[in-house]
């Protein structure tokens, strides 16, 4: 292709950039607030404590008696809400076993909380079983591990027989394996809840939010390898205007589509100004498209990181040093992006690998 020609195929993207529907994208971002998680799970499971867990508070009734909760109990974080159901199995319970796949079916993630001190039975398959035919991502874990910590990697061992899947261990009354193991798994059946839950859950938000600005960069990345000049432009400025939104609204903050373009523009300079640079290193073939690739991924995380850094900060920073902010972080993203796609290949491995069976924490959960 003849360099001579991107400057009016560029003219010609700015044209089809202005004849995009940005609104959509505003409506994509506001509906991930909407985002539901159901909890369900055999009686006495410990789902009420795991709903308190994550609320911070006590919110829904949590025993030892079976059958404590016989209602839906439903709490809203923001728009995100928790719905902690009936259990099952109970010999009266037919009909609150009706209620929780009722909520299951509002799902957009269904987490299925089981109980290792009870050990996994054929009554979990089969509930495991009914929760698939709803066509919902399904996420299992294993409640109260910290009860049964010598015998816990035979239990998962057995739980993965039974039901074909492998539980994530934790403790919802000390909150060990929540964090960790099992909001990392939530968000990978459902990556649209991880902007709730940083605006409703302010001690993780710095996590979700740095997952956010990584996963768009790599997602960048892979844009920029199409080889053609111009046809990624549109994908890209999307792709960014998107994660800024994402952002926001991870902080609380009420942004529109032209607020975010004006923010990029003021970290970024002219943004087709930009992206004709990522264009132009197409020309050489291969090692031209690596380097575009590599161009798009440091210059998302630059937006991305200075972005959270603008609304942890109030908004506060100023163009200039918002500006100056932006290309400090283009020099630190490629060790940073590396680096952090090294722990989280430690973290998915450390996910699938047996857990310790060492300590003495232990207590009801």
């Amino acid at each position: 292709m003849n360099v001579l020609k991107l400057p009016s195929q560029m003219r010609d993207l700015q044209v089809l950039l202005q004849g995009l529907d940005w609104h959509s994208l505003e409506r994509e971002v506001a509906q991930e607030a909407q985002s539901r998680l159901v909890i369900v799970g055999p009686v006495n499971s410990g789902k009420s404590t795991l709903f308190n867990r994550l609320h911070g508070h006590k919110l829904s009734a949590a025993s030892a008696v079976p059958g404590t909760t016989q209602g839906i109990v439903e709490h809203p974080l923001g728009p995100f809400h928790l719905i902690d159901t009936p259990g099952f199995g109970e010999v009266w319970g037919i009909d609150r076993a009706t209620i929780a796949l009722e909520a299951a079916r509002t799902a957009d993630v269904v987490l299925l909380l089981l109980d290792a001190a009870a050990g996994v039975r054929q009554s979990d398959h089969d509930l495991f079983m009914q929760l698939q035919t709803l066509g919902h991502p399904i996420v299992i874990a294993l409640n109260k591990s910290d009860l049964i910590r010598k015998d816990l990697l035979w239990v998962l061992e057995n739980a993965e027989r039974i039901l074909g899947a492998r539980p994530i261990p934790i403790s919802a009354r000390t909150g060990k394996g929540i964090t960790e193991n099992l909001l990392p798994a939530i968000l990978s059946a459902q990556p649209a809840l991880a902007v709730v839950m940083a605006r409703e859950l302010p001690g993780i938000r710095e996590q979700l939010v740095k997952r956010i600005i990584r996963q768009t960069a790599w997602f960048n990345a892979l844009i920029s390898l199409e080889p053609i000049p111009g046809l990624d432009i549109p994908i890209l400025l999307i792709s960014q205007t998107r994660m800024v939104l994402r952002i926001a609204a991870a902080h609380g903050e009420s942004m529109q589509v032209s607020h975010a373009r004006e923010l990029l523009t003021t970290m970024a300079g002219s943004l087709l100004s930009r992206y004709l640079g990522i264009q132009l290193a197409k020309l050489v073939p291969v090692l031209g498209w690596l380097v575009s690739a590599a161009f798009s991924a440091i210059g998302t995380y630059a937006i991305g990181e200075a972005a959270r850094r603008y609304f942890e900060g109030g908004r506060k920073i100023q163009p200039p040093d918002l500006k100056a902010l932006y290309e400090n972080l283009k020099h630190a993203a490629p060790k940073q992006l590396l680096r952090q796609k090294g722990k989280d290949r430690e973290a998915a491995t450390a996910l699938a690998e047996p857990p310790e069976t060492s300590g003495t924490d232990g207590g009801a959960a």
